[in-house]
């Protein structure tokens, strides 16, 4: 039942964490350029200042935002059913195991 609930929240923490970072994100840029943000940095249209800013910008907000998220829902998750959650815990050799 655990690993299940860990299937639907880990990934849920994640997918919600990127949809609210990204929008706050694009209402951050278009709060600091007066201009929307580029529909697509790969766009030979946009000036490599602009592709490059942005990629910086809404990559790391949004890297560490669902970081956050995540880590918070594996320290809720460890807390619930006294254990790491599937794929974050140590190994029988004291090894951290790999995310699958």
């Amino acid at each position: 039942m655990s690993s299940v609930v860990w299937k639907l929240v880990g990934p849920g923490a994640g997918f919600i964490a990127t949809a609210v970072a990204n929008r706050v994100v694009k209402k951050a840029w278009v709060g600091i350029t007066k201009s929307p943000p580029p529909d697509n940095p790969e766009d030979p249209d946009v000036a490599w200042k602009e592709a490059v800013v942005w990629a910086l910008a809404s990559g790391a907000i949004i890297g560490i935002t669902r970081l956050l998220v995540e880590r918070q829902a594996a320290v809720w998750y460890r807390n619930t059913f006294n254990e790491a959650p599937p794929g974050l815990g140590k190994g029988d050799d004291g090894r951290v195991e790999q995310l699958s």
